[in-house]
């Protein structure tokens, strides 16, 4: 049996910049955060930890790190964390593949958001310093993903890709490139 499900969900999921106020349910956080949990990653050493900032004082320490009116509305804002300690790291060239396991599990956990009716917004243009230290984070941590969460008040066209996105011309090559010596 075929679904269309994922590709409608995929095609669902945006960058929301304005949030209503009410919290989200604790069932609804504890399954975005399970998403993240069972996200794979390199060698499966799952190098990320997930901070979950929600009380009012919290925030507005959050909010520090990042100054954006829209950002203030989230009731909920989700950090991630990638371990660099943990991370595999590929042997031929050591590159640390941190970053590709936190953006799989903020992928995970932003789809399960938008399933849930639910939005987010992924930042990284953030004062990495600012947030470093409100999180109190060791050297070998740091934090690369703000997700601000909630219900949203805004909308986007979930047939946006058509303009928004790239072809799959441009994106995709069969087979190996041919190279002419």
């Amino acid at each position: 049996m075929h679904s269309n499900h994922f590709i409608e969900l995929a095609k669902a999921r945006y960058s929301c910049r304005n949030y209503d106020a009410r919290p989200v349910e604790q069932e609804k956080l504890d399954l975005i955060l399970e998403a993240g949990r069972v996200a794979p990653s390199a060698v499966n050493f799952q190098p990320w930890h997930l901070y979950v900032i929600r009380d009012k004082e919290s925030l507005k320490q959050i909010h520090e790190a990042y100054h954006r009116e829209w950002f203030r509305t989230a009731p909920c804002v989700l950090v991630v964390a990638g371990d660099h300690r943990r991370a595999w790291k590929r042997k031929e060239d050591g590159k640390d593949h941190t970053d590709v396991d936190v953006a799989i599990a903020t992928d995970h956990m932003t789809l399960q958001a938008t399933e849930l009716g639910l939005a987010t917004c992924w930042i990284c243009n953030f004062d990495v310093t600012r947030a470093r230290e409100v999180l109190g984070l060791p050297e070998n941590m740091e934090p690369v993903v703000f997700l601000p969460l909630g219900y949203p008040l805004d909308e986007t066209d979930p047939d946006r890709h058509a303009e928004k996105r790239k072809p799959l011309s441009e994106l995709v090559t069969y087979g190996l490139p041919l190279h002419h010596s």
